[in-house]
């Protein structure tokens, strides 16, 4: 018979036995939850890190998708003027978009009584002269006027833009119409000896900054004018009739002011148009 003492000895071995099983077990258990748990944080950190690439990545597409939708264009100011006392030789056709274009050509054409008259204007030189021009063009703003000022002496320039020198009674005007807002001066020929050189298509202006309106004016022969009048194009087509209009002189109508008078060769100009942009 198995002595007492022997039980006892038999029944220790079988409770350390499992005790050591029990042990193990939890051991076992408590590394798959530490294992669990690791596998869990990875995780959690790698959808962190791809979240936070992805965000960092489309910001850059957003920020390039925003400076791509800046890109080529200039934010231009037209400041309108005043509608309390505004002078009846002022036409109001309303404002230009703010953002314009600066890159490409475009094709200015000026349909005249004595035929049409084509001129090549860079966009990414007047922006926004060229955007006032396009606006005001769409608007018939140009059509049916006439050019009012031809100067043959001191400078060779035949002037016109001036809404109010239309009908009958063009000859009384003064010169002094344009739209209902003005804009700064762009593309100053400073480095340009001369300035204007025959071709040239410039904007006339008050001599004051941001006087820039709606008249321009055709050089027809090399003019030493001050640096101070937008520089919109060049001619490309129809310059021997501007230089016929020139020969035959004017009427001295301006010539206690500005200087000239209006061309005893009548100009009207039918229609103007500026082509969509190219390239």
């Amino acid at each position: 018979m198995t002595s007492t003492r022997e039980r006892q000895r038999a029944a220790a071995r079988a409770r350390l036995e499992r005790e050591m099983a029990e042990r193990s077990t939890k051991a076992r258990k408590r590394r798959q939850t530490q294992a669990i748990v690791g596998a869990a944080a990875v995780l959690v950190l790698v959808v962190a890190g791809t979240v936070w690439l992805a965000s960092s990545l489309g910001g850059d597409d957003d920020t390039a998708q925003n400076d791509a939708s800046t890109a080529g264009f200039t934010q231009c100011v037209y400041t309108e003027s005043p509608k309390d006392g505004r002078p009846a030789q002022i036409k109001d056709v309303g404002l230009p978009a703010n953002q314009q274009a600066n890159k490409g050509t475009q094709t200015m054409t000026i349909d005249t009584n004595l035929g049409p008259i084509t001129a090549k204007i860079n966009r990414d030189a007047v922006p926004c002269t060229a955007g006032s021009f396009t606006h005001l063009a769409s608007k018939g703003f140009f059509d049916n006027t006439k050019c009012h000022r031809l100067v043959t002496e001191g400078i060779k320039v035949l002037q016109c833009g001036d809404p109010s020198a239309t009908g009958k009674g063009w000859r009384q005007t003064d010169g002094t119409g344009g739209p209902s807002y003005g804009l700064t001066e762009e593309n100053l020929p400073t480095d340009k000896r001369p300035p204007y050189p025959e071709g040239v298509i410039a904007m006339a202006n008050s001599g004051q900054p941001g006087s820039t309106g709606s008249q321009f004016f055709i050089v027809y022969g090399d003019s030493q004018l001050d640096p101070n009048y937008t520089v919109l194009g060049t001619v490309t087509a129809g310059m021997d009739l501007v230089k016929q209009v020139g020969a035959a002189g004017d009427d001295k109508a301006f010539a206690q002011q500005a200087g000239g008078g209006h061309p005893k060769k009548e100009v009207t100009i039918t229609k103007l148009t500026m082509s969509d942009i190219q390239g």
